[in-house]
């Protein structure tokens, strides 16, 4: 209907948000590989696909008006999250440094856009936008390359991000009143006053409303409501209601949604509402800056007039920002860092902009002018501050060369003041004692703040080479045992975490572009760690490091060099074993069919030791929130394995190992020479897939080796009634299995399981257990098997089987499970897939239920190893 009515044409809006979208995430992707913000490569996407250049997007008339009103709910979605940014605390902690640099950044850049916009010619209201558009700060661009350099501790840090949070609510005061006298279309003293005392009456209205109303009315929400997503939905309206209010109060829609988003801030559901709608604003944004650079007119741009005007006006931005670090005096602050860090105007800059183009109060030429003094803000103050820092950083530099260690004092190297809010250095440490300090710190972070005198050291030596000593480990470990975000925060402020465990660092870069973790901070959580002491005080250090190594680690060469770091070394490989025999043990519980006996004996053999089986069933119920028929499922293993490992068959002289108990007792039941060295050689698989007199038994069918193409043949009465076991001794060849399988199938034999061991010298001996109604005849199956030894493998097709690979439930093999119908010859099809994907079977064992079969088979390469994604696309199309 409203696209009837409206005639809009629904089909070619959605072709250009799609052309939009893809434009402005490859060019924002673009942007942040080459160390530009990602809003500057969304507005050239803008640029590249609008009017100026390929045309692809045009905005006249209703397509525009659609774009412009997606556009909208984006920088509605933007200045919330702002708001949501915006502690009120924080803003009263703000000291007379930081404030006084707000105060002069807003007014010099003020006045002297309106001086510029006045000596080009500008009409009045034109000028009032011009110099309140360069008031802004985005405090967005100067934190990221103030973390990116270790920064964030540095006094001159704690000055910047403290004015821009000041800079955000007298920027968006001062849009209120211009936008206002603009539109008015006249200054006057009186309206000034008037438009003044409406904004800052709205702003208390409305900011008390935010505090107060809001977090409560969220809580009732969230208590009454039973889906998860009402919250959000509620938080939405709410940012829509405080808009509506400010538009009736004649002021900018957005510093509505400011306020609301300052409320929901303080709610103590925030975390949920920002992670759901960061993603929501993940595509709506860009379409935000997208339009900003559509609307940009190229040919204005480039106009000798518009240039001239954008670069005087960019030169008073830049030293009107300078200028306000002046406001940082007597505080022994960097007055060049902290001018650079605030000269990008950035996101809102952006969106004065627009609000005047929209407005009627800019032209394309006056929009094209404030648009290039904000890329150029933008673009080059984040590699001023790098070199401004990186200079700062030598000078501090010197003091590093005649690095001492000091002896750490007997009550530590910092003391808690006597209200327990805040902590302070008791000595001067040397600058590569950083991570000992940093640890300690940490610990007090959860409670306290730490001073002034502290900060400016950590950022003094922010680049300073760190030891890391044997007590540091002991200091984290107590530190992932508390696991509390806020001390890891504080590490990752000073730069600790990237300089003395980077993988740690990247870990926590990986998880910033996680929009699935709705915790705000979720970044400095390790919910392996956590979950791992919340079962047990008694958890040893190994496994909380074997913890931490699977929350931040993507390999086991990630886990040796953090082990490495913590001088942990030699326990890197045990450690690593940890965190695999944990994800194995997590694999297997999915099956629900629980372990057979076999697969008992092969995970017990694996794990080798009760202890090491145990830390790695503790670290198991730590990897995820298991389902509870799972974690039965990981109990019974558990148990099962446990009660193995210490029967005393096990371990029988507390280093003797099944497998090898078994080839001794065996060897001692044959009288054949060369049966026992056989055994000798056996794999443990083998070993422990058979008891003692099957595998004497079994050695002796082998020797001598049956010649090629011959065979020898036992059968015996098997398990149950009408089962029946029979070995098989040949020569190993391509195939075996599958022309096996089709031996037994001519005789009326119905294989329900299948073991197969080789030798080195090309000796296989294949056990198999058959349904059969009479027992079969040894001689004439040995001869129907000789003969189909000799036939040619076809592959034979079964579209209607289902494979699945399984890479993790059993320790040495691959584990492929297979369903199909129900047919004769269904072994012999699969087994011939595996031989012409020159792979090799060990075990295979075969239920049929309703028609289907299931077939579970462990697999190797030709070197023994798991599966390749190349050999399993090999079986994939043998089969198809």
């Amino acid at each position: 209907m409203l696209a009837a009515s409206e005639s809009i044409d629904l089909a070619r809006l959605l072709l250009d948000l799609m052309i939009i979208l893809i434009a402005a995430k490859l060019l924002g992707e673009l942007a942040e590989r080459v160390k530009v913000p990602a809003v500057i490569g969304e507005i050239v996407a803008g640029v590249v696909v609008g009017p100026s250049v390929l045309g692809l997007i045009d905005l006249n008339g209703q397509r525009g008006i659609s774009v412009g009103m997606i556009a909208e709910i984006g920088v509605l979605l933007l200045l919330l999250g702002v708001g949501m940014e915006t502690d009120l605390v924080e803003l009263r902690k703000v000291g007379r440094a930081s404030m006084s640099v707000a105060v002069i950044g807003v007014v010099v850049p003020f006045i002297g856009g309106y001086a510029v916009a006045i000596a080009f010619g500008k009409p009045t209201n034109t000028a009032l936008f011009f110099g309140a558009a360069l008031v802004a700060t985005s405090v967005g661009i100067t934190a990221r390359v103030l973390g990116d350099l270790r920064a964030l501790a540095t006094r001159e840090a704690r000055i910047v991000l403290g004015a821009a949070v000041a800079d955000d609510v007298l920027g968006l005061v001062i849009l209120t009143v211009v936008v206002t006298l603009a539109t008015e279309g006249s200054v006057g003293l009186g309206l000034v006053l008037q438009t003044v005392a409406l904004a800052a009456g709205f702003l208390v209205v409305s900011g008390l409303l935010a505090v107060v109303a809001v977090p409560r009315v969220l809580d009732v929400v969230h208590r009454r409501s039973a889906s998860t997503s009402t919250l959000t939905v509620a938080a939405v309206v709410i940012t829509l209601a405080f808009a509506q209010l400010a538009d009736a109060a004649d002021l900018a829609f957005i510093i509505g949604a400011f306020m609301a988003g300052i409320g929901i801030g303080r709610s103590t559901h925030h975390g949920r509402v920002e992670g759901q709608l960061n993603a929501v604003g993940h595509v709506f944004i860009p379409v935000f800056f997208a339009q900003i650079g559509i609307n940009a007119d190229l040919n204005a741009m480039t106009d000798p007039k518009v240039l001239a005007v954008a670069g005087v006006t960019t030169i008073i931005a830049i030293i009107g920002k300078l200028v306000a670090a002046f406001g940082s005096a007597g505080t022994g602050a960097d007055r060049w860092t902290i001018g650079i860090g605030m000269v990008p105007r950035g996101e809102v800059g952006l969106i004065f902009a627009a609000i005047g183009l929209s407005n009627g109060i800019l032209d394309n030429e006056q929009y094209g002018a404030l648009l290039i003094v904000v890329l150029l803000t933008t673009i080059l103050a984040p590699p001023a501050l790098r070199i401004r820092l990186a200079q700062t950083s030598r000078q501090s530099a010197t003091l590093m060369d005649t690095d001492q260690t000091v002896d750490r004092p007997q009550q530590g190297w910092l003391r808690v003041s006597a209200d327990h809010t805040s902590y302070s250095l008791t000595a001067a440490p040397a600058p590569s004692q950083t991570a000992s300090v940093a640890l300690e710190a940490a610990q007090l972070a959860t409670t306290a703040q730490p001073d002034e005198q502290l900060l400016t050291w950590f950022g003094t030596h922010r680049d300073a080479p760190l030891t890391w000593a044997p007590s540091d480990t002991d200091r984290l470990i107590e530190l992932l045992r508390d696991h509390n975000p806020r001390s890891w925060r504080l590490l990752e402020a000073t730069g600790t975490l990237d300089r003395a465990l980077p993988e740690v660092a990247t870990a926590l870069a990986r998880r910033r572009s996680d929009l699935s973790d709705l915790d705000p901070l979720g970044l400095f959580r390790f919910n392996t760690v956590r979950r791992l002491t919340e079962m047990s005080a008694d958890i040893s250090d190994d496994v909380v490091l074997a913890a931490l190594a699977t929350d931040v680690s993507t390999n086991v060469a990630d886990t040796a060099s953090l082990m490495d770091r913590l001088g942990r070394g030699p326990d890197g490989p045990r450690i690593a074993s940890l965190v695999a025999d944990a994800q194995l043990l997590v694999a297997r519980a999915h099956d629900r069919t629980g372990l057979s006996d076999r697969e008992r004996l092969h995970l017990s053999a694996h794990l080798a030791d009760a202890g090491h089986a145990q830390k790695a069933f503790a670290l198991a119920n730590a990897l995820d929130e298991l389902p509870a028929w799972q974690h039965e499922a990981l109990v019974q293993n558990h148990q099962l394995v446990m009660a193995t490992l210490q029967h005393s068959e096990f371990h029988d002289d507390g280093s003797q190992t099944l497998a090898d108990a078994r080839r001794v007792a065996s060897q001692a039941l044959t009288t054949n020479p060369a049966a026992a060295e056989r055994l000798q050689y056996a794999s443990m698989d083998y070993l422990l897939s058979h008891d003692v007199e099957e595998l004497a038994r079994q050695a002796e069918l082998l020797e001598p080796v049956p010649s090629k193409g011959r065979t020898r043949v036992t059968v015996e009465p098997g398990p149950a009634t009408g089962e029946w076991r029979v070995d098989v001794a040949a020569r190993d060849s391509r195939g075996l299995l599958a022309r096996l399988a089709e031996a037994f199938a001519r005789q009326d034999c119905n294989i329900l399981t299948a073991d197969v061991a080789t030798w080195p010298d090309g000796a296989v001996l294949d056990s198999f257990v058959v349904a059969a109604s009479n027992q079969p005849d040894a001689a004439a199956l040995a001869a129907t098997l000789e003969h189909h030894l000799g036939s040619r493998l076809h592959a034979i097709s079964r579209p209607d089987a289902t494979l699945k690979f399984d890479q993790h439930s059993a320790p040495w093999r691959t584990v492929c499970s297979v369903s199909a119908d129900d047919h004769v010859g269904t072994l012999q099809a699969i087994a011939t897939a595996f031989a012409k994907a020159n792979v090799n079977v060990h075990s295979a064992l075969v239920t049929t239920s309703e028609g289907r079969a299931r077939l579970r088979f462990e697999l190797s390469d030709q070197t023994g190893s798991k599966l390749d994604p190349a050999a399993i696309g090999r079986i994939r199309r043998h089969l198809s």
